[in-house]
């Protein structure tokens, strides 16, 4: 019995949150990563371009794809080892993220909390070195198992060279290549809690955790926070921050801060800086702006919505408008968080 199931010219509306129209010539739904192998030995797939798809929440389809869509359905998370101070998780990548990080919290493992409410499945999760609240996934990852389709072969791949940056890593250099199937994390079970990001410590008096917080005080304190701020992506069709924070010259920062007082510089490694985008957007009047059904939220500048029935196309173009007008306005380029198919940014 195969691990897979294939269908042609398949419509992917519902495999993105952003919801658009948009068609695959070939969809590949994996139940088992111990199929891939089999399924790329095929010489039709070895000529046509392939798209590693989980929640489908970081993925803007601005047109159909002519290539192959991979999913994978396979779930699960344990744990490999625990010396009772540290453990080794493996999560597989269809598990959902947010599921994963209540799960540790609920055994007593910390580090995760400040990534909660994040959608999408775990083997998105190092793609992007998804990060919220002063945390970063790649902190806590040891290892990524994942399909190498030059080689053919499931490879286990060290966090060193995983090559962690801010939105970025090896496999999204080079998406074609790598196809996750698990993550193994390190969580240890005490740790200082980081509570400095805005609204944190706010948001923690509100609920009552006291003056010595526990981590899953601060998940849900991130939580509220997060429903708060971003339209949920089941109610309305949303890829989350459309927006990367754009990293500057410190030099360029302090200049900008001092002709912008209110613009929120974020320290970053020097000698760079971070720049808030949601602020340059929303004083570009775009927050809330709506052209049909393709819109910018009113809760949050960042995050660009589908109210029923915008294509990814318009979608693209509104974003970047707004990234034009940034530029304009302040002198600073705006790249965007999701991966963009059937199109080029610029």
């Amino acid at each position: 019995m195969t691990g897979y199931l294939l269908q042609e010219n398949a419509p992917l509306i519902a495999r993105s949150t952003m919801r658009v129209p948009a068609k695959a010539a070939l969809l590949a739904d994996v139940r088992r990563a111990d199929a891939l192998p089999e399924l790329f030995g095929f010489p039709y797939l070895k000529s046509k371009p392939v798209l590693m798809l989980g929640e489908g929440s970081n993925v803007l389809f601005a047109g159909d794809f002519d290539g192959v869509v991979v999913t994978l359905g396979q779930t699960g998370i344990r744990v490999l080892e625990d010396d009772g101070s540290t453990a080794l998780i493996r999560a597989e990548a269809a598990e959902r993220w947010d599921d994963l990080v209540r799960w540790s919290l609920a055994r007593g493992f910390v580090g995760l909390e400040n990534l909660s409410l994040i959608p999408g499945a775990v083997g998105a999760a190092p793609i992007q070195n998804i990060g919220a609240y002063g945390t970063e996934v790649g902190e806590f990852i040891e290892t990524v198992e994942a399909f190498d389709r030059e080689t053919g072969t499931l490879q286990r791949i060290g966090t060193t060279r995983c090559a962690f940056g801010y939105r970025d890593s090896l496999f999204k250099r080079a998406p074609e290549r790598w196809m996750i199937t698990a993550v193994e994390f390190r969580l240890p079970r005490q740790r200082e809690l980081r509570l400095d990001y805005a609204g944190v410590r706010e948001e923690l008096e509100r609920i009552g955790a006291g003056d010595a917080p526990r981590a899953s005080h601060v998940a849900e304190a991130i939580s509220r926070i997060r429903t708060r701020k971003l339209p949920n992506p089941a109610l309305v069709a949303n890829l989350g921050s459309f927006f990367k924070n754009p990293i500057v010259d410190a030099a360029l920062a302090t200049s900008m801060h001092a002709e912008f007082p209110a613009l929120p510089v974020f320290g970053g490694d020097r000698p760079t800086a971070k720049l808030s985008a949601a602020w340059m957007i929303e004083h570009c009047g775009w927050k809330g702006h709506r052209e049909g059904d393709a819109a910018v939220s009113e809760q949050h500048a960042l995050v660009l919505v589908n109210h029923g029935h915008a294509t990814g196309a318009q979608i693209l173009d509104l974003a970047r408008r707004i990234a034009e007008s940034v530029r304009a306005r302040f002198g600073v380029a705006l790249e965007p968080e999701p991966r963009i198919i059937g199109a080029q940014w610029t």
